[in-house]
């Protein structure tokens, strides 16, 4: 028997007005945290532990927080709050550019402290064993900052890059001169 095929992310809903309606919005966050596998790793518990590290590093540092639950709350109020400041399109088009740019910079730190240090040997220890390999706490700051931008700028250019779409009626393509190490897009509609 064929295996069902899964049905997108729900449509973006609007009042009579034209108003984007911020339940929707926040079903579509749901649904891609539900099914698409890259904005799903937001909750897995190395992603959580990262996100945690974060919060106490942040505060350690003097850095103002607001106390999320988890990683998955951060994630998701994020994602919202940025598509409340970028209302147009301009605005949003340069977001996302900004979240590549993030992505893909967080990224080839990760690879390089990775390579140096050999911390993927144990491809299942979670990133805060791995950084207990690094010589110095800046090293450690960095890998850890790196692992964790890197799974919350995917998460959030995959759904911001699909609502991109539902709102203007078009594929995101990033603004000129972005650069970055991405290897797929994140933005690509999910399966």
């Amino acid at each position: 028997m064929a295996e069902p095929q899964t049905q997108g992310p729900p449509s973006i809903r609007r009042d009579a007005d034209g108003v984007v309606d911020v339940n929707s919005l926040a079903d579509i966050v749901e649904w891609f945290l539900a099914n698409d596998e890259r904005t799903s790793r937001i909750r897995h518990p190395n992603t959580d532990e990262l996100f945690k590290w974060k919060q106490a590093d942040d505060e350690e540092n003097g850095v103002g927080t607001y106390p999320f639950e988890n990683a998955e709350a951060r994630f998701a109020i994020g994602t919202l709050q940025a598509l409340e400041h970028n209302n147009t399109e301009p605005l949003l088009k340069d977001w996302i550019t900004d979240v590549l740019e993030a992505l893909g910079r967080a990224r080839e730190t990760k690879l390089e402290l990775s390579h140096a240090y050999d911390l993927d040997a144990d491809a299942e220890a979670f990133s805060l064993a791995k950084a207990g390999k690094l010589t110095s706490n800046i090293e450690k700051r960095l890998y850890l900052s790196s692992c964790w931008l890197e799974a919350l700028c995917t998460a959030e250019a995959r759904v911001l890059g699909w609502i991109y779409k539902e709102l203007y009626g078009k594929d995101f393509e990033p603004a000129t001169g972005t650069s970055g190490t991405e290897t797929s897009d994140p933005t690509e509609s999910p399966a």
